[in-house]
């Protein structure tokens, strides 16, 4: 919902950020891979009990997440990036609410529930993208990714904060998943309905 806004004030610093990555050998693909590689231990750590050091990597995930886009952007983005980009960020959501259920084994029902609204929201925004590759809509000026998608209320700077709020406030992780993923839920519903729309 505001990720937009949000990317307007941080893409010139992560734009400088990629050049220096880029001025040192690294490739969006390789950042990609360091990205998840702290996704990996920020699940480790909160299911090991280490909310905070979670937060830590979480944030360097995230942190990878918008580097790897501005560095693709400076030379020349690939399929193979933004499939890599895709797969990533959605084994890494998932993960992290699995990691979430370990660490707090009692609150199961709305870690489950929470991934179950994941696959609503995802699979709602992968199947409009390959529907509007195959009829080649165009891709939204400015947009971020090397394809044309919906947005919703719930993206990633919305899961971002949801995510940190869970790791340090882990006492309301069982709120926060009922009501975020109630949230995704909506989101789900307005892009099937959008898409349907347009399909008519």
């Amino acid at each position: 919902m505001f990720d937009r806004a949000l990317r307007r004030r941080i893409d010139p610093f992560l734009e400088q950020i990629a050049v220096s990555a880029r001025s040192i050998g690294l490739c969006a693909d390789q950042v990609t891979w360091i990205g998840f590689g702290f996704g990996l231990l920020a699940m480790a750590a909160i299911a090991s009990g280490a909310p905070i050091l979670g937060l830590l990597f979480l944030l360097a995930n995230r942190f990878c997440d918008g580097i790897d886009g501005a560095l693709a952007r400076l030379t020349c983005p690939t399929d193979r990036g933004a499939y890599l980009d895709i797969v990533l960020d959605f084994l890494f959501y998932a993960g992290f609410v699995f990691a979430c259920a370990v660490a707090q084994p009692a609150e199961a029902l709305p870690a489950a529930f929470l991934i179950f609204s994941f696959v609503g929201t995802g699979t709602s925004f992968l199947a409009y993208a390959i529907i509007a590759a195959q009829r080649n809509w165009p891709i939204e000026a400015g947009a971020k990714k090397g394809f044309a998608h919906l947005g919703g209320l719930t993206e990633g700077g919305e899961t971002l904060l949801v995510f940190a709020l869970m790791l340090l406030w882990p006492g309301a992780f069982a709120m926060l998943a009922w009501v975020f993923g109630a949230l995704c839920w909506l989101t789900t519903i307005t892009r099937v309905v959008t898409t349907l729309k347009v399909l008519r």
